[in-house]
Order: C-alpha cells, then structure tokens, then sequence
C-alpha cells in the first residue's frame, strides 16, 4: 500500500498554527492532532519528552501507550540516544522493541532539539509494514524545525 503525504501543506498549516502560541502542551497537542488528521495509515502520532534520563509520554493520538521509555530501548529510546531519525519498516524485527500497542508494524521517530540539547522525540506508528518510507523520513525532520521553533 502507497500512502501519500502533502507535507508542503502540513508544514505551512503547522506554522501558521503554532505561530505566536506560547503553550506548550497545545502546540504539542495540536501538532499530533495535524498529523494524525493528515497522514494516512497511522495508528499514533505524538511525543516523547526528555525528562530526568528517560523519554515521558507527552501529547499523541492514538491508543494508549507506554508511559517511560529509557534512553536506548526500543525505536524511540534508541532515536533519543543517537541522535538520529529511526525509520523502521518493520518493528518486529528491531532488536528490543517495545510493544506498546501490538497493531504496530512499522515506525519512525525524529530526535526533537531545543538549543541544541535533545528535547524529546516525534514518534510515528503504523499498522502497516513498510508504511513510511525514506522520503517521509526527510519530509518529517523538515517538519521536526518547525516543532523545534515552539519548543
């Protein structure tokens, strides 16, 4: 299956947005929400925050999910520790994953940075192996800048 995304448009409605709101936790929101009503094939959007060593559920849309994630576990843990977006096609095979919600097959996650220090992670979860592919892995850490700015 082929999902396709019109981040130019996600990227302008997310600026426009968060532009001039200094809450946090409603961009945060808002964010997931403008995500999960724009991509298709999602079963969670939403954040990880960095907070005393270990990545903390924040905003999202979706099932319920695992509440602290410490640093190097799991795709989230692992993104947050490298530094770097994890995108994996299919989580099963992923050496320690976390199986907060057993629908998802697929996943990709973006280390989030606020003055240069490791603020938390965008985390994307799918239902389908496969589903994210290497350009919405660049279309996502562009997106990444415009959350970075609100932070």
């Amino acid at each position: 299956m082929k999902f396709e995304t019109d981040y130019a448009s996600l990227c302008r409605d997310l600026a426009s947005l968060t532009e001039n709101v200094p809450y946090l936790i409603a961009n945060l929101a808002n964010t997931s929400a403008l995500i999960w009503e724009r991509m298709e094939g999602l079963n969670w959007a939403g954040f990880y925050i960095l907070t005393d060593g270990a990545l903390v559920l924040g905003p999202f849309q979706g099932k319920t999910a695992c509440i602290r994630i410490p640093l190097g576990r799991g795709v989230c843990g692992t993104a947050a520790e490298q530094g770097r977006t994890q995108l994996v096609e299919n989580v099963h095979n992923f050496p320690g994953h976390i199986a907060c919600d057993c629908a998802s097959n697929s996943e990709v996650v973006v280390p989030l940075y606020k003055n240069g220090n490791l603020w938390g992670v965008l985390d994307l979860d799918s239902p389908y192996v496969g589903r994210f592919t290497e350009n919405d892995r660049q279309e996502l850490e562009n997106l990444t800048k415009i959350i970075e700015a609100f932070l």
